[in-house]
């Protein structure tokens, strides 16, 4: 029993937090007025804001993706083409250093 103690712990720990995010979650999402994200960030309040000035874009984009999911598909893999990037440099210029 020892030999597992801070496994154990660890199961614990991780088992509480995602319960205490669980109930959380639940209660933000029940909360939200009708027209709001529950998880809705500083994007949504600054369009809101800008929105309310009156003001008019003087540009249209060029493509407009069809759905949410696409526009988080997009990013990911931005994200993923960008670590790549970083990940490749990184590991040239450790190699080089390793070979020198």
């Amino acid at each position: 029993m020892r030999r597992y103690t801070l496994e154990i712990i660890t199961v614990i720990v991780i088992l509480v937090f995602a319960g205490l995010f669980i109930n959380e979650n639940s209660q933000i999402a029940t909360g939200t007025q009708t027209g709001n994200t529950p998880w809705g960030g500083t994007d949504d309040r600054a369009a809101q804001v800008i929105q309310a000035t009156g003001y008019e874009p003087w540009m249209n984009p060029v493509w407009q993706p069809p759905g949410s999911e696409i526009t988080t598909l997009l990013f990911c893999l931005q994200a993923a083409i960008g670590s790549l990037v970083i990940g490749y440099f990184f590991g040239y210029y450790r190699g080089r250093q390793s070979r020198d």
